[in-house]
């Protein structure tokens, strides 16, 4: 189909717009409200599939100290939050981290934190389909009473198959625009919600009559983080407990066609965060009281079922039929997140086409839809292939990913954060207020993201971090291999586009000065 090419044309300034006429890059504006964009970004975040997905882990690098993991990953993500908040208000831009780290450290910076953002984003949606791809088949297991049916997802072959299915059509939704499945994702966020409340209240109810032998009465010191038995178990569980806020910031990229694009992004995901954190601590204290942490039976750091801890514990904790339900509410959270995670990415890769930093190609946006439709194609086509490789290499994709995954958030996070407080540092001497939330507060939080970046990365060269599992001839963890192997690659790709596309890097396209390319309300 014929699409809008939004690049720069003859005429129109190095900025990519003729003075005097700030224009958007041809996104759908004024299609999405404040409601609207914290569904986007507590869908992004899917906190269903993060839960399922990394109970178990967290778990078992911190024992009963997971809740308190939990706020101390919130901890940073809300500074860095606020960082956000602050760029998007003086430049609402749907290139977001990586407009931004241009702007304030100029190109090459801002290159790698962009493809740090997009390469994160294809981790999580490859994460996200094989989750869909399990719990397809145990949900249709658990619907037809087969153990056959359900057995289908450990065939490679037909997982595969399955989930390059589901990429696909999650491709094609997030083609033809966020407003086609307004009411969808609504719907899938509150099914996620209100499941979540219902096994926590039952969690409880088992706990206060000790249905399980491995179940714990409340203590006060699970909230204490110090009480984690080494620096190198609190950074991994650090890791997790960051990997399970990632993608709020979906709330900004969609700034261009958000109602209020200065004020409604930044509002949405501190909203998304509140919702978030208070969902994970309930349901992490909930199930630690009623089954435990340890590695014996259900408790939640058991081996075989950690990967997976609402496949082990939707019967036993709701029953047979209210299980179904958190079969549902898992593959539900992983389908919509899906879909709206091609959002940021799709958007990040529109930016940097208009702005000259990739192949002008991915800068034109579907005149009927609205949206960048070759970079939403690109990102599904490189979800397949990434998600095809892993699983054909590793065993332990989801986890080795999943723990990679928190190394590429931290890396362009706090890239972000120093970029706030660079940016607007001839501003921190105005009011208390800006100090603070344009210096102090996301310097501390790229600080701590920044720790937890580097600890994980000495932590990961150890071949029994993360899974334990090494590429043959290796005697490297997998976890480093692939966050190092992964920006490197970013590296290399650079280096191709900075022969292809001099002006960028050379500053001439996107500077401090450059008006954002949005029409504002």
């Amino acid at each position: 189909m014929t699409q809008l090419d939004v690049r720069p044309r003859a005429g129109d300034t190095v900025s990519g717009v003729a003075e005097g006429d700030v224009r958007g890059k041809g996104l759908g504006k004024g299609s999405v409200g404040l409601v609207g964009s914290a569904v986007i970004g507590i869908s992004t975040v899917a906190p269903v599939y993060c839960l399922t997905s990394t109970l178990g882990s967290t778990a078992g690098e911190v024992g009963l100290q997971m809740p308190a993991i939990f706020l101390a990953g919130f901890l940073p993500m809300l500074l860095v939050a606020f960082a956000y908040r602050e760029l998007n208000k003086a430049m609402p831009d749907c290139g977001t981290s990586f407009t931004w780290t241009v702007k304030a450290f100029g190109p090459r910076i801002g290159w790698m934190c962009g493809w740090g953002l997009v390469i994160a984003t294809i981790i999580v949606l490859s994460n996200l389909a094989g989750v869909a791809t399990s719990y397809f088949w145990l949900l249709a297991g658990e619907i037809t009473n087969s153990a056959s049916i359900a057995a289908l997802d450990d065939n490679k072959l037909v997982h595969i198959t399955t989930c390059l299915t589901l990429i696909a059509v999650a491709t094609a939704i997030s083609y033809r625009g966020m407003t086609a499945t307004k009411g969808v994702q609504y719907a899938l966020v509150g099914l996620q919600l209100v499941v979540l409340a219902i096994f926590v209240a039952m969690a409880f109810q088992k706990a206060s009559v000790g249905t399980f032998d491995t179940g714990l009465d409340f203590s006060w010191s699970w909230m204490n983080p110090f009480a984690v038995e080494s620096m190198a178990a609190f950074t991994a569980g650090l890791s997790l407990s960051i990997f399970m806020y990632w993608g709020w910031d979906a709330c900004l990229a969609t700034n261009e066609e958000t109602t209020g694009s200065t004020k409604t992004p930044g509002r949405a995901s501190l909203i998304a965060m509140i919702v978030l954190v208070g969902s994970y601590l309930a349901t992490g204290i909930a199930a630690q009281m009623a089954v435990g942490a340890g590695g014996e039976g259900l408790g939640l750091a058991n081996e075989e079922t950690s990967g997976n801890v609402f496949a082990a514990l939707a019967g036993p904790v709701m029953g047979p039929v209210l299980g179904i339900l958190l079969f549902v509410a898992v593959l539900a959270s992983a389908a919509a997140s899906l879909q709206t995670t091609f959002i940021p990415v799709a958007r990040t890769v529109l930016a940097m086409s208009t702005y000259e930093a990739l192949p002008p190609s991915y800068a034109k946006v579907h005149p009927r839809f609205k949206t960048p439709g070759r970079a939403t194609v690109m990102a599904g086509v490189a979800t397949g292939v990434f998600y095809t490789v892993m699983t054909l290499v590793s065993e332990n994709v989801l986890t080795d990913t999943i723990f990679a995954l928190g190394l590429m958030i931290c890396f362009y996070y706090s890239l972000t954060a120093f970029a706030c407080a660079w940016y607007f540092r001839a501003e921190l001497r105005r009011s208390t207020r800006d100090l603070f939330f344009k210096g102090v507060f996301p310097i501390l939080g790229g600080l701590l993201l920044a720790a937890v970046f580097f600890k994980t990365l000495y932590d990961a060269w150890d071949p029994s971090y993360g899974s334990g599992s090494t590429l043959p001839g290796l005697d490297v963890g997998n976890v480093f291999v692939i966050g190092v192997g992964l920006l490197a690659l970013g590296l290399v790709i650079m280096f191709v586009t900075e022969r292809r596309s001099p002006a960028f890097f050379r500053g001439e396209v996107l500077t401090k000065s450059t008006p954002s390319l949005v029409v504002e309300d």
